[in-house]
C-alpha cells in the first residue's frame, strides 16, 4: 500500500491518511488523463456482458476526488491491458457518504452488475453492504477497517498487523529470538504489537522489554529510547521491534542514535509503516528489515500508469488494478459462477501489481510479502515474496 500503510479508520482519519500520500494527485474527474502523455483508455461504458461495478466518491471534499479518479483509471488501466471485451465497468460516484454509497450499490445492481469493487471508506462499504447482499452481490472494498468485512465484502487493502508475521518469521530464521519492543500509544501500535505476540509465540520467540511512546511527542520518546537502549547494553535483547510510520521514525531515529541504538549493534524490526522512499535518510535505520511488496512492481505500474495517464498515481491506486485484474482473470467463469465465494476465495491466490495476493473466507486478506532491507538509497530485497501460498513462511 506502497500503500501504504493502512489501518481501521473512520471516514476522517481515513481521509487524512489518503492526504498525506507524497505523490502527485490527479484532478477530479470521470475519466480520461490530464496534462502531456497518450490518451487513456476509452473503456469506461463499454459493452461487455459481465458488468463490474466499481463504486468510488468521484465527488466529495478534499482529496477524495483525487484518490477516487485515479483508483478509477488504474480500474480501466487494468481492464485495458487484459484486452477482455466480455468484462464492462460499471463507475458509480458514492459522493463520499453512506447515503451516496447505498444509492451507488443499488444502482450497480440494477444496471446487471455481478461483482462490485469498492467502496473506499468503512462508513460506505457499511452502508452499501447490507444491498449488495440482499442480491447476493459479492463486494472488493477498499477500507482497511476489518470491522465491515465478511458476508459477502472482502477487503483488499493491507491491513494492519497482517504483515507482522512474516518479519517475525524472517527475524526468527536469522537467529532473533530475544525482543525489545518500541511501540506507539495508537490503534495501529496496539493491533501490531498483538500480531506480534502472537507471532513470536509461534517462534519461540521471547518479548524481553516493552516500552511505549506517544506519538507526535519527541520529548517523550526519549525516556522510552533509554529503555531499549538499556537492554541493549546489558545484551537483554537481539532485536526492536518497531512498528513506526515516517512522522515517529524521524523523531525516533536521531534519538535511538544518540542513545547507541543503531541496527550496526541492534537488529531493527519495522512493518509496512517503513515502506517509503527516504526512509535510508534516517542512519540509525539503515540495516533495519520490514516486510513489503517486492519494489519492481510498483515501479513497473507507475510508469505504465504516468505513461497512459500523464501523471503519478498515489500509491493506493494499485488497488483498483488488482481488483480489475481478478474480476477479469475469473470472468470466463459460466454466468453464476464467476464471482462466488469459492472462486473469490480459491486457495492459490491471484498475482497483482503488490505480488501474490488472496481473499479468504472472513472477508479479510493475505498477502505473499518480500522481506526488505533499508539502504541509504533505498530499500533492497533481503528475501523474495514467494510466488505460492504453498511456499510463504509465516
Amino acid at each position: 500500500m506502497r500503500l501504504p500503510p493502512r489501518i481501521g479508520l473512520t471516514l476522517r482519519a481515513a481521509k487524512a491518511l489518503l492526504a498525506g500520500f507524497t505523490v502527485s494527485m490527479l484532478l477530479a474527474a470521470c475519466g480520461g488523463g490530464s496534462g502531456p502523455g497518450p490518451i487513456s483508455p476509452g473503456v469506461t461504458g463499454s459493452t461487455g456482458a459481465v458488468k463490474v461495478a466499481l463504486l468510488l466518491p468521484l465527488t466529495g471534499s478534499g482529496n477524495t476526488p483525487s484518490v477516487a479518479k485515479a483508483l478509477k483509471q488504474a480500474a480501466e488501466l487494468a481492464l485495458f491491458d487484459f484486452d477482455n471485451p466480455s468484462v464492462s465497468l460499471v463507475p458509480k460516484d458514492t459522493k463520499g457518504t453512506p447515503a451516496g454509497a447505498q444509492a451507488a450499490a443499488q444502482s450497480a445492481i440494477q444496471d446487471g452488475a455481478e461483482l462490485i469493487i469498492g467502496p473506499l471508506f468503512a462508513q460506505e462499504v457499511a452502508a452499501a453492504a447490507p444491498i449488495a447482499r440482499q442480491s447476493n452481490i459479492p463486494m472488493i472494498a477498499f477500507s482497511s477497517d476489518e470491522k465491515v468485512a465478511g458476508g459477502g465484502v472482502y477487503l483488499l487493502s493491507f491491513l494492519a498487523g497482517r504483515d507482522v508475521p512474516r518479519i517475525v518469521s524472517y527475524a526468527a530464521s536469522r537467529g532473533k529470538h530475544n525482543f525489545a519492543l518500541l511501540i506507539p500509544q495508537s490503534p495501529y501500535g496496539r493491533l501490531a504489537e498483538e500480531a506480534f505476540a502472537r507471532s513470536i509465540g509461534r517462534s519461540g520467540g521471547q518479548a524481553v522489554v516493552r516500552a511505549t511512546f506517544p506519538p507526535n511527542d519527541a520529548n517523550a520518546m526519549l525516556g522510552p529510547v533509554r529503555q531499549v537502549a538499556n537492554a541493549m547494553k546489558a545484551g537483554q535483547v537481539d532485536a526492536l521491534f518497531l512498528p513506526a510510520g515516517p512522522e515517529d521514525l524521524q523523531s525516533l531515529a536521531p534519538l535511538l542514535a544518540s542513545n547507541g541504538v543503531t541496527s550496526k549493534g541492534l537488529q531493527f524490526l519495522g512493518t509496512g509503516q517503513w515502506d517509503y522512499p527516504s526512509i535510508g535518510r534516517e542512519t540509525a535505520l539503515v540495516g533495519g528489515w520490514f516486510p513489503a511488496p517486492d519494489p519492481k512492481g510498483w515501479s513497473d505500474f507507475v510508469g505504465k500508469y504516468a505513461k497512459t495517464y500523464g501523471s503519478t498515481p498515489p500509491r493506493i491506486a494499485s488497488l483498483g488494478y488488482d481488483a480489475v485484474s481478478l474480476a477479469v482473470s475469473l470472468s470466463p467463469n459460466p454466468p453464476g459462477q464467476r464471482y462466488t465465494a469459492t472462486t473469490l476465495t480459491r486457495g492459490s491466490g491471484f498475482a497483482g501489481v503488490d505480488g501474490l495476493f488472496r481473499l479468504l473466507p472472513d472477508g479479510t486478506s493475505e498477502r505473499g510479502l518480500a522481506i526488505l532491507e533499508v539502504r541509504e538509497y533505498g530499500p533492497q530485497v533481503m528475501e523474495p515474496a514467494p510466488n505460492s501460498f504453498t511456499s510463504a513462511q509465516y
